[in-house]
């Protein structure tokens, strides 16, 4: 439910009519922001927002993406969206975002508005409307995220929590799993399945960088898990350099994708390379605590070499009454031989059988999730039952 609290009836109408203006130009304005903001606070861009992102433009577009939305819910609620504010304020959760910041954005942001379109578009009117909108956005999140740091009984300032080290496992030749403790030996936070945390590391240069990781298992020895594919500069750092012993700085768990539907509601879950990991960990919650549920399992790699945990799936499944298995490998060559339940090429949920009424996660690539949720329409799932976890800023 969006809030429209600061958003009156005129302010709606001159956004309704500057939309197509300021929405058409939200590309040129992120950009122009995050230069703004980083040239202000040099230490946002080093210790807090990803690099790579904002190196390969997807924080831009994200952002871009993020108030366009929001904005054109607010002046025609009936339009299609995701849920943008609990997507963000989990995000945002995760990194410790604190409500003082929203400030310093609104400044930044509004400046690059002006420079972007000019003062003779940017009216007084125009101005006052469109910052109703961003106040109306900051509101409900820090609202929510006040409420996620409450019902983790953390707050910004303490979201952060050493853990150590326990176990390293080469799970593929480009996948290491970590199994992680309390530093202290004590009981670590409870999680959702489904859930990530964030991993904050010092590189080389000295940038203190921040990437989230799904809890693929937590251990009846009080232990979690995530693991990691080589790729991005932290994922490499914990490559290299992290071993058993080690203590890293991890955040409290967040995340929007979550296992929470009822018990005996029929599932598909549908994977690609590490997208694995938070299937891995709805699959022991089900194994263990909903062993009748109706689970149908898909996943996709590149081969079986790449495929990390592959044995753990299988073996998972088959715990499980009333799931099924289905994977396809994209990299095989002709010839190669196959057996069930493995299928060459690329996912074709229509060679499968699931239940109509399933309700369906997602997590991979951008482009897997685009064509999963593309098949999924074709079958006739409403976008409702669909939830995504994305590698990158970008949504499907």
């Amino acid at each position: 439910m969006l809030s429209t609290s600061r958003l009156s009836a005129a302010h709606a109408e001159v956004v309704h009519a500057t939309l197509p203006v300021v929405g058409g130009a939200i590309g040129e304005i992120t950009p122009v922001f995050y230069r703004r903001l980083f040239a202000a606070h040099p230490e946002l861009e080093r210790d807090l927002f990803n690099r790579g992102n904002q190196a390969n433009g997807s924080q831009q577009k994200a952002l871009a993406g993020s108030v366009a939305m929001y904005a054109t819910l607010l002046v025609d609620p009936d339009a299609p969206g995701v849920d943008v504010i609990e997507r963000i304020a989990h995000k945002h959760a995760s990194l410790g975002v604190a409500p003082e910041q929203y400030p310093v954005v609104y400044e930044h942001l509004f400046a690059a508005i002006v420079e972007v379109l000019g003062a003779d578009v940017v009216t007084a009117d125009v101005a006052e409307a469109w910052t109703a909108v961003y106040w109306s956005m900051a509101d409900m999140l820090i609202g929510r995220e006040r409420e996620l740091y409450e019902a983790a009984g953390t707050g910004p300032e303490h979201v952060w929590m050493p853990v150590k080290v326990m176990d390293r496992v080469q799970q593929s030749p480009l996948t290491v799993a970590f199994g992680l403790a309390a530093v202290d030996g004590g009981k670590l936070p409870d999680f959702v399945p489904g859930q990530y945390i964030s991993v904050a590391v010092r590189l080389p240069d000295g940038a203190r960088q921040i990437r989230q990781y799904s809890l693929s298992h937590a251990g009846a020895d009080d232990r979690w898990r995530i693991s990691v594919r080589r790729e991005g500069a932290v994922s490499s750092y914990l490559h290299e350099y992290v071993f058993e012993g080690d203590v890293l700085q991890v955040s409290h768990p967040f995340g929007d994708i979550a296992l929470d539907s009822p018990a005996d509601m029929p599932l598909l879950l549908i994977s690609a390379g590490i997208g694995i990991t938070p299937v891995l960990g709805m699959l022991y919650f089900i194994a263990a605590e909903q062993p009748g549920r109706p689970v149908t399992v898909v996943h996709c790699d590149r081969t079986r070499a790449s495929h990390a945990h592959r044995a753990e799936l299988a073996d998972l499944v088959d715990r499980i009454p009333g799931a099924t298995l289905h994977t396809w490998y994209d990299g095989l060559p002709d010839g190669y031989p196959l057996t069930e339940p493995d299928r060459r090429g690329r996912i074709d949920l229509s060679a499968i059988d699931f239940p109509s009424e399933a309700n369906v996660y997602i997590c991979g690539p951008t482009s897997f999730m685009a064509a999963a949720v593309r098949q999924l329409g074709e079958a006739g799932v409403p976008r409702e039952r669909i939830w995504f976890e994305a590698f990158s800023p970008l949504a499907v």
